[in-house]
Order: structure tokens, then sequence, then C-alpha cells
């Protein structure tokens, strides 16, 4: 089928570049459309510096092959290449690139950058049958050429930190660039809180607030100035400086002021940095520093999670152009709810360019909807968490007694959702318990009420600030925690954790008969780096895993090639292949093992003799990703052991067990920020059930982009429990794109 498919596409020529400021993971994107369309077929040229390459044509315009965008996965920036072009805004400039482009008989295009440069390039496309009639006229190709590439296919990905683009909730760069920024502020927030000093922090975002508002719930910040909604006061400064002073008195000894480039007050005048600086000065009477993060905002290596997303959409790309008509549409091509998908490109750009629109005629309510549901309750709950103390409740509220327990092994963000919890239950008036270590805490009644102040700093904490273990009670245990839920009143419960934590919610479910106490509104929050429960596409923890792998496997890739040596990389995951799978996809491993496909003598036959051919010609190093639990006789030792020996003396073998060092450290800007949305989701649900003293329980969990409840009842039946994973494993369908592009 594949020796079909590869003839079918033979004729098929398509260019790919990069064009407009750089972002992390363009490369891993150009990597992805090279590669998947050597592999079905296709002839693919690479365009350096962009559009200006095409004009000046060349060798700037250049036939790829396989090793054209080998190791270039971790690069930032663009290995092709981008920069300004002048004469592409012209006729003249177009008519050129075009004739370059019939030179090389090209007439697809794959263009990677914002919605500049995919205006531009859908301008060229229309204006594509013109400027081969005038090629005609002036005798520079033949009639039967015009009429053989009479039209421009064009399919465009989105490369923006700022994440301003419709047809996509990410764009290529913005995960990275939060990821900076995050470092960046922590970094700062620990010399600010050891002075009690304020500090200002600049971050692009020009017509968007997107990275101001999310490095804001990332990090915990008391203030953000963004251009979609700017503050709602004429006395805004002294709003600042006075929540600033309450948040002070409250006990907080650093305060963090973050400022979009773009951020403007109500009758659009720009904002500065300098100018938030002095009013801060001025009002507080101390020293405020700024700090300017600029271009560092777009340096570096891309994070695991731009490096998968841009790599299944640059593959989608091509099976874009390649199912592509005269009449088709130009697509864009993102990533919405988790899901590749297609949107009308130019769609896309007028949408994208009416938020502008809007934000210029101080219509900011308007430019906030336009930004969408996700956008409007991130800067909704931002505004609740940064309040110095929560609101006073109602006179004659019903106030809830609300318990929150850390169940299983730790993972990252599971403080960030602790903090969320706590401060939303308490803004709406209820009060919060907080369980010390797990069940067994609920069995001593280590519990203790939560005040504002108590989980303040959390956001950017590893670890579990409220202790963990994996007990799930049973027998006798049982009546102790009843005993002690009964002697807090607790009327609702938060379990966070994972395979434990569900397992333990599971059982007090099964016990109500015997423990009527047990008959309270009880939620589940999936958090677990194996990314191993049901009912959920994405727990807690997993994207800090794979960041923290992709980290270590980059830097043990650099020590690969000096030496012609090859890795065999063991990751965590127990039965669950989604870390090995996903950080594979990231890092360019030639194999991944998981325990869901097994691995069997033939496999590991066929995976030398792959790298030995590769050693034998310009390879210069190997790597293989192997799930912990992939088989329990062909372990990373045993591969290892017998890759050395019959290696034919071509190269080293090294084993690299990463670890727990996949568990620690601060949690990633993602888990932070969905471990916030899942903790606002949590408390927002056991109050709602507690009004009308519901007995629910559920486990929470995103499936398709959306919030999902599922009824804990069915916790067996979506779980496969011998090997503690979800029956329905979405990522299961990236094997064949990991195995492609390898």
């Amino acid at each position: 089928m594949m020796d079909k498919e590869k003839i079918k596409n033979s004729q098929k020529r398509f260019a790919v570049f990069t064009s407009g400021g750089d972002a992390q993971g363009m490369n891993a994107a150009v990597r992805a459309v090279v590669r998947t369309g050597l592999a079905k077929g296709c002839e693919v040229f690479m365009v350096h510096e962009g559009y200006y390459g095409l004009v000046l044509g060349g060798d700037r315009i250049c036939k790829a092959d396989w090793g054209s965008v080998g190791s270039i996965l971790q690069k930032g920036g663009t290995v092709l290449g981008s920069a300004r072009c002048k004469e592409f805004r012209t006729r003249e400039g177009r008519l050129q690139a075009a004739h370059n482009l019939i030179k090389n008989k090209i007439n697809h295009l794959v263009v990677i950058g914002g919605d500049g440069s995919l205006t531009g390039a859908n301008l060229f496309r229309e204006e594509w049958s013109s400027l081969l009639t005038q090629l005609v006229q002036e005798g520079k190709i033949a009639q039967k050429t015009a009429e053989k590439y009479s039209h421009l296919g064009l399919v465009g990905l989105v490369g923006s930190i700022d994440n301003d683009m419709f047809g996509t909730d990410m764009t290529i760069g913005a995960d990275s660039a939060l990821h900076r920024i995050t470092e960046a502020i922590d970094a700062i927030s620990s010399t600010a809180s050891s002075h009690q000093r304020t500090f200002v922090i600049k971050v692009m975002g020009r017509a968007c607030g997107y990275l101001a508002i999310m490095a804001g719930l990332s990090c915990g910040a008391d203030w953000v100035l963004i251009p979609e909604s700017p503050p709602d006061v004429d006395n805004w400064e002294d709003r600042m400086v006075s929540r600033i002073k309450e948040a002070r008195k409250a006990g907080r000894r650093k305060s963090i002021v973050i400022v979009a480039e773009g951020a403007i007050d109500r009758e659009g005048n720009p904002i500065g940095s300098g100018y938030v600086t002095k009013a801060l000065e001025e009002r507080l009477g101390e020293e405020v520093r700024l700090t300017v993060l600029g271009h560092v905002q777009r340096g570096g290596a891309p994070s695991a999670f731009d490096r998968t997303m841009s790599t299944r959409i640059g593959y989608d790309a091509v099976n874009t152009i390649l199912e592509a008509t005269p009449e088709s549409e130009p697509q864009l091509i993102g990533l919405h709810n988790n899901e590749v998908v297609h949107s009308p490109l130019m769609e896309c750009v007028k949408k994208t360019q009416s938020v502008s629109e809007a934000i210029e005629a101080h219509d900011f309510e308007k430019a906030i909807n336009i930004r969408g549901g996700g956008f409007r309750s991130s800067f909704r709950t931002f505004r609740t968490l940064v309040r110095s103390l929560p609101r006073e409740p109602k006179p004659g509220q019903k106030r809830f007694r609300l318990a929150i327990i850390t169940v299983g092994a730790p993972a990252p963000g599971m403080n960030a959702a602790v903090r969320a919890a706590v401060r939303i239950g308490l803004d709406q008036g209820h009060l919060i318990l907080g369980i010390q270590n797990g069940f067994k805490g609920l069995i001593d009644g280590d519990i203790k009420e939560l005040d504002w102040m108590s989980v303040d700093g959390w956001a950017s904490m590893g670890g579990v600030e409220l202790g963990i273990n994996r007990l799930v009670p049973q027998g006798g245990e049982l009546y102790a925690v009843a005993k002690n839920m009964e002697k807090f009143q607790i009327q609702g419960l938060l379990i966070i954790g994972g395979w434990s934590a569900y397992k333990a919610a599971y059982g007090l479910l099964q016990e109500r008969n015997n423990y009527p106490v047990f008959n309270i509104p009880i939620i589940c929050l999936p958090a677990s780096i194996n990314n191993n429960l049901p009912g959920s596409e994405l727990s807690i923890g997993p994207d800090t895993a794979l960041n923290n792998i992709v980290g270590a496997v980059d830097k043990i890739k650099q020590s690969a090639v000096a030496s012609r040596r090859c890795f065999i990389v063991e990751v965590m995951g127990r039965y669950c292949g989604y870390l090995a799978l996903l950080s594979g996809l990231a890092t360019g491993a030639e194999q991944i093992y998981m325990n869901e496909n097994g691995i069997t003598l033939n496999d590991l036959q066929n995976d030398l003799e792959q790298l030995i051919k590769g050693f034998e010609g310009r390879k210069k190093l190997g790597l293989v990703i192997r799930n912990e639990e992939a088989n329990s006789c062909y372990t990373t030792g045993f591969i290892s052991a017998l890759f050395e020996e019959e290696g034919c003396g071509l190269f080293n073998v090294r084993k690299s067990i990463l670890g727990h060092l996949q568990q620690g450290g601060d949690p990633s800007p993602f888990d932070r920020i969905q471990a916030t949305r899942f903790a606002v989701e949590c408390i927002n649900f056991l109050i709602e059930e507690a009004e009308k003293s519901s007995t629910s329980a559920v486990m929470i969990g995103l499936q398709k982009g959306e919030m999902k409840l599922h009824d804990l009842n069915e916790f067996p039946k979506m779980a496969d429990e011998a090997k503690q994973r979800p029956k329905e494993q979405w990522w299961m369908a990236l094997q064949p794109i990991a195995k492609l592009l390898s």
C-alpha cells in the first residue's frame, strides 16, 4: 500500500518555509513536513530566508533529503531562517517568486508564520494565475507549463509566541515562550521575597494578552495589564497600589506586576512598563525594579508540547496537500481540543484581525469575547486568585466545610491545584480543610483549616505541600476515616491524585451503605505523571515529566554525537506508554518500546539491524526510549548489552534510567494552568452539589478540550485495572507518526 501511495505522490512537489518572527517549534514542524513528504513519495524543497528566499531563488530553494532535517528538533528559532522582504510586497517581487517556484516545478507551499505571513501567502495564491499569464507573455515560461501548474496549493501553520491566531488553541512557540517567562518570574520571585520588593515584568504580546494572563496564573502575580481588558477605572494606579499594600499587610512578601507590551488604558493610550514602575514607586514610597524580558521569550529549545504539537500539525499539513484539489480552499492546520483540525485560512486571519479592530474601537468586551471562553475564564479566575484577601461571606449565606486531600504519588502541579481550590472556595464564603499526608492523615485526624495566605506561593512549587501517600483505606481503616469525617463535619471532598486516589474514592463510594458520612459530594481530580487515569485525556503532571525527560535526552544526545553512541533511555509510566511515546516523538527516538505493544526478540533483531545499517552510513547517534514496564524479560540492561555485543564495534551503547527526576522540579506552565482550571471546576461542583444535598461522586476529566464529569461508578468499566491504565488511550494514534518520522 505504501509503495502504491509513493508512486501516486511521486509527481507532487512542494516547498516549506518559515516567515515572520521566529518561534520555538518551527524546526519540529519543518522536520515533520519534510520527512512526511519524503516518506509518502513526494519531492520536498526548503526555502531559506522566507519570502526573501522565494524572490531571490537560486540556492535559497533547495531540495531536501532525510538528513536535511536531522538533529533540529531540539533547536530554537528556525534553521531555514526568516527575513523581512519588501520586494515580495510588490507585484514584481511576487512575479519573480512565482518564476522561481515554476523553475523548480513547485506549485504547493507550506507556510509557517504569523497572520501577516499567511496573508501574504494567500495574496500570492490569489494572484498566481495572473502571475503565470504574465510570465508566459514575457516569454519566461511556456503556455503548457502555465497550464500544468495553473493553481497554487497552500497550507498554513501558525508560528507565533503570542498565541494570537484563530483556528488553533495554541500557536507554535507560545508554550515555550511561557516557559521562558515563568522561569524568569520564578527566579525573580525569590529575590523579591527576600527583600519584600515589587517587580514589574514586561512580556511580549502586542495585541494579545495571552502570555501575560497565563504567566500571571502560573506565577501568582498581583496585577496584570493586557490590551484586551484595560483597567476599568480612571484611578487604576491607586487601585493597583491598594491591592499590593493589602497583600503585604496580609503577609505577602513580594509583589509582581506583569505588563503586556500592547497594554493600553480605556482611551487607547499605551501603558508602558516604565510608567507602571514610576507610578508604583511614587505611591508605594519604595524602589521598584523593572525587568523587560524581551527576545529571551523567543529563545532557547522548544518545550515538549511545542515539539509534539508542531510535529502533529506538520505531519497533517502534508496529508492536506496530498488530498487537495485545484478547487481546494487554503487551509490552516491547528490544534483544537487536543485534536488536529483544519480551518479556512483567511477566515482565521480575518477573525484574528477583528480582535485588533475591536481594541482600536475601544470595544473591549467584544475583544475578550472574540478571544474565546478559555481566555475569558482564565482572566476571570486570575482576578479572583490575586485578591489580597477573600470577599466576606454574604449575610445569611450557608457555608460548607469542604476538604482537600492529595493521594498517590507526587505529580507536579498538585500544589497549584490546592492553591486554586482553597482560594476559589474561600472567595465564595466557604471553609476549606486541608488533610495532611493523604488518607493516613485523615485516619489520624491530621486536618487543619486553610486560609488565604496559607497557600501563598504554591502555584510555582513542585512536590506536595499537603503531604501524600498511597494508602487506600480498607477494613477498620474505613471506620477511622468515617469517624474523622464526621468529627470535622466534612460536607464535600476533593481528592487530588493518581490511581490510588481513584481507587480510594471508589472504595468510599462502595461503602456508603455502611458509613452514611460518605454520602457527600466527592470529586476526583486527575494528577499523575503517567497520564493513566480514565475519563481524562490529560492529567496534571505529565507535561512537566515530559519536559524533564526531553531536557535530559537533549543532553544525552549531545554526548552521544561526539562518540558514535546509542542510548537506551528508560522512562516512567508503569504499564502506560504515554511518557514513552510522547517523549519519543519529541526527541526523535528511532524506537519506542511500550507495554501496550510489548517487545519480541524479532523486534530487537530488526531494530539492531537498522542501527547497524545507520552507523555504517553517516549516523552518529542512536536513541531508543523504553517504558519501564515494557517487558519483564527484555529489560533496559538486557537491550543495552545485546546491542553492545552485536553492534559490530560500530557504536557504543549506554543505558540511562531517568528515575524520579521525571517527577521533580517546579511544574511547567501547562501543568500549573491545567491544575488551576481543574480545581476551579471541582470546587464549583462541590459547592453546587452541597447546596442540593447531593451525594454525587464523580471523576473530572478533559476530553476533546472540554471539562467533563464521569460517574465514579463507571471507574471499573473505563479502567484496565490489571494494567492500571485507561481502556481508551488517545495517544496510541500517534504511533504511526513517530514511526514514520524516525
